[in-house]
């Protein structure tokens, strides 16, 4: 009898079993063991029994596709891939006889997850592992919600009591975004920065180069020297003009000292320098809206002071007298956007034909400060906190617009501004910075008010 083929017409299952026990060729048997593979042994020989052939084989012996098995039906006589193998079953002895993939891997310098264990079951642990760990945080978190708010952090604290559970009267800060530098000041002061690195102090500034305190004093470590005229800086030394901008006097001063300009000024600032000279070069008369005493404002009426005039309220709007000549309006920067809005339609009820500001005149990240402190209003901020120098004109339009939002507003100079007496009766504290104000302060503020019981 072929060892290597043996072919059977089994009626029964009965006398599958008695060629068993008959041991007729050691190919019968199933590669496995396990009960399963036995069971489905023996239904192939049954569906064999009902018209088919069942062809056993030894291992290896059906060709040289290794895909096909001992175990496969013939149908006409023709070998057909065995259901075997489409279960993965009749790779056992292959993977068996070869090195396990991770240890292969490694042995040939491409490991997937390099350092990790060859192991077959790590991956099973693993999830069983943060399958435990889930289920203990979901009991910890169902013991804080039946009452035991009391052995969790602050913070957790804060959150059980604004999702309305535990009963707890919880302090809170709301941070505005965007708040802090903006990109004009950012760069400004990263100018004064490079030029300290590349050339060594001193680097005179004239005039702060933005309106904070902090900001100046840090420079004056690193070797900045500020000044607030021209003259007061050596012939032939640095001399970096403000982010607010200068008058065309000023540069030219500056060139005949022999100083070496390096202009700081805000892009949109120079925007605005430049609709001022247009406006005032086509024969309109310019109404700056703004600040008289404000540098920036000061620097833009100097690019054409005869044909400019600075309106400061509705009143001033209403007091000027264009000698028949058309207006058109500019505005500063830093302002309130309902400021501006009020004195623009009074200046526009007087003069049908006027030129009005350009959308982007205000600068964009006033306007997004200033929509940020709206929008802490309007989360139930009772106390807002603007963090800023006296100086700072776009920190002083920040409290207004908080003011006018309904809640009480502060300007404060750092986390030395905060007192207990200031924040009682107020659960709810929103937190703002003005855009000349390093995000440092706002690290200090928060840490102070945090201190004080305030999430």
């Amino acid at each position: 009898m072929d060892a290597d083929r043996v072919t059977l017409a089994c009626a029964t299952a009965a006398e599958l079993r008695a060629a068993r026990r008959a041991r007729v060729g050691s190919a019968l048997r199933p590669a496995g063991r396990d009960r399963a593979r036995r069971h489905a042994c023996r239904r192939r020989a049954r569906r064999g029994a009902l018209g088919g052939t069942v062809t056993r084989r030894a291992w290896r012996a059906a060709g040289d596709d290794p895909r096909r098995r001992g175990d496969c039906r013939l149908r006409r006589g023709a070998p057909a891939l065995a259901r075997a193998h489409r279960r993965g079953r009749s790779r056992s002895r292959e993977r068996a006889s070869r090195p396990h993939r991770p240890a292969a891997r490694r042995a040939a310098g491409r490991e997937r997850h390099p350092g990790a264990a060859a192991e077959r079951n790590r991956g099973r642990r693993q999830a069983r592992r943060r399958l435990r760990l889930a289920r203990a945080r979901a009991r910890f978190r169902s013991r804080a919600a039946r009452g035991r708010a009391c052995s969790l952090g602050r913070t957790a604290r804060a959150r059980m009591a604004r999702r309305g559970g535990g009963g707890l009267a919880v302090k809170q800060v709301l941070l505005a975004a965007p708040r802090s530098f903006c990109a004009g000041v950012d760069r400004a002061i990263e100018i004064v920065e490079i030029l300290l690195a590349e050339h060594g102090p001193p680097v005179y500034v004239r005039h702060q180069i933005v309106h904070n305190d902090h900001v100046v004093r840090r420079l004056e470590g690193l070797g900045a020297v500020f000044v607030d005229h021209e003259d007061e800086i050596p012939s032939g030394a640095i001399c970096v003009l403000s982010a607010h901008g200068v008058a065309p006097s000023v540069k030219e001063s500056c060139e005949q000292r022999g100083l070496v300009v390096v202009d700081a000024v805000c892009p949109l600032v120079s925007k605005v320098h430049a609709e001022a000279r247009r406006y005032a070069d086509s024969g309109h008369v310019v109404a700056l809206v703004g600040h008289m005493d404000h540098v920036e404002v000061i620097g833009t009426r100097g690019e054409r002071p005869e044909q400019t005039v600075v309106i400061e309220s509705p009143e001033d709007a209403a007091k000027l007298d264009p000698g028949g000549k058309p207006v058109a309006v500019i505005t500063q920067t830093t302002l309130s956007l309902d400021d501006v809005a009020e004195t623009v339609d009074a200046l526009g009820e007087r003069f049908g034909d006027l030129k009005r500001p350009a959308a982007d005149d205000i600068c964009y990240a006033t306007q997004n400060r200033q929509d940020a402190v709206k929008a802490l209003a309007e989360r139930g901020a009772s106390l807002i906190l603007v963090i800023g120098s006296e100086t700072s004109s776009n920190a002083r339009r920040l409290v207004e617009v908080a003011q006018r939002s309904g809640a009480e507003a502060l300007l404060i100079d750092g986390e030395s501004g905060i007192e207990p007496d200031l924040l009682s009766g107020h659960e709810t504290v929103g937190l703002t910075a003005g855009a000349s104000t390093p995000e440092e302060l706002v690290a200090l503020v928060l840490r102070s008010l945090a201190s004080l019981g305030y999430d």
